[in-house]
């Protein structure tokens, strides 16, 4: 490895944000070398990215998969077994920069690693902050390692209060799309398809993300992200309904300005602007040609045709373990909507069921974190198989 090169850990490069992010890489006219990537079941994805870019070495955190892909790999880099192995590719020494990219609760060990190791954090999982934010950001002051968001609407917001005082900020506004079912009659929500929910009007993402879209539990992920990323109470950070995807967030201040970051629905920029930050490399994305987009509409959100935003705030404002137990309770039930078997508003009524009978937990200990969320799986994943057989 190039000393005068970043070197580069990629925590889910198989998934759609690690896939972006290898894109941002092969066009930057900075030089990167890569640390590690990680893939859990994407084994074939996993080697065509190794034997084109070389990294250093791979992490498979399914053991079965780890041992079909060594067995028929062409990549003679290190090749590591299991959740220690994603552990061992977060903390590994070279690395500048982890971007962690790993999907739901998986991200949040392997995240600690990194900034315990020193490293800095291009944090494109929310859910980290979700289930364990006090524990993350302290750690995080505790050894000085930046935190920098990849999230579209937090790369806006930190994008905002560049040369700015948190004390100057009255409230953060993070933009929603609304999702695929914003203009949805209520009563057809129940009859809604996989297939429907999968169809997001602006952003190209994952499974679970893309659900987490059209509940709107996703844009509540993002205010309790925003509180930990930003250090702001939970009543200066709204949501505002904006379909065209092209204000990412706003910041207004207490003179009455408000700041605004533009641009268009491609998590190439964010995911860009977090690698090199604080500068600005110069990239050939789509640029924004307003007059083309010609109208921005606003509108506030609708908290009860989609309760899941409004568990989000309900479980901040509880604290303690209660964001946990809304995480896992979410993954669960996420998982059960894509395999058909149960509709989308039922969702909300496990996620619901979770935060009033899970015992909350004022300062949970990492331990205690790990076993709310097992506890909340098995919870969800009884009542499931108990009511929608």
């Amino acid at each position: 490895m190039s000393s005068s090169n970043r070197i580069l850990t990629i925590l889910g490069s198989t998934g759609s944000i690690g896939i972006q992010t290898l894109q941002v890489l092969e066009s930057s006219t900075e030089k990167y070398e890569l640390g590690f990537i990680t893939a859990n079941s994407k084994i074939d994805k996993l080697e065509e990215q190794a034997l084109k870019l070389n990294p250093y070495g791979v992490a498979i955190s399914d053991e079965k998969y780890y041992h079909e892909f060594k067995n028929k790999t062409k990549f003679k880099g290190k090749i590591l077994c299991g959740e220690e192995g994603v552990l061992e590719a977060a903390a590994f020494e070279k690395n500048d920069l982890v971007v962690s990219a790993l999907v739901g609760f998986s991200g949040v060990q392997p995240t600690l690693s990194a900034i315990n190791s020193s490293t800095t954090v291009a944090l494109a999982n929310k859910e980290t902050l979700v289930s364990a934010g006090s524990l993350i950001m302290n750690a995080a002051k505790e050894k000085k390692v930046p935190i920098i968001a990849v999230d579209s609407e937090h790369s806006a917001v930190l994008q905002c209060l560049i040369g700015e005082s948190l004390d100057s900020v009255e409230k953060i506004i993070l933009t929603a799309s609304g999702g695929p079912f914003w203009t949805t009659p209520e009563e057809e929500f129940e009859s809604l398809s996989v297939e429907q929910a999968l169809e997001h009007p602006n952003w190209a993402m994952g499974n679970k993300i893309t659900i987490d879209s059209a509940t709107m539990i996703n844009k509540g992920f993002e205010v309790i992200e925003a509180h930990w990323l930003f250090g702001l109470p939970i009543n200066q950070i709204e949501v505002l309904i904006h379909p065209q995807s092209i204000i990412h967030s706003l910041v207004q201040f207490v003179d009455g300005s408000v700041k605004a970051q533009l641009g268009m629905p491609d998590m190439r920029i964010p995911i860009a602007y977090s690698l090199s930050y604080p500068k600005r490399l110069n990239y050939s994305f789509p640029r924004l040609d307003l007059s083309d987009i010609g109208i921005l509409t606003f509108e506030m959100p609708d908290y009860f045709r989609f309760p899941c935003l409004k568990l989000a705030y309900d479980a901040i404002d509880k604290g303690g373990s209660a964001t946990a137990v809304l995480n896992a309770a979410n993954e669960i039930a996420v998982h059960a909507f894509l395999s058909n078997k149960i509709s989308l508003p039922e969702i909300a009524h496990l996620i619901g069921n979770a935060l009033d009978k899970i015992n909350n937990i004022g300062q949970p200990t990492l331990n205690e974190i790990v076993e709310t969320d097992k506890e909340t799986r098995l919870f969800v994943t009884n009542l499931i198989n108990e009511n929608y057989k």
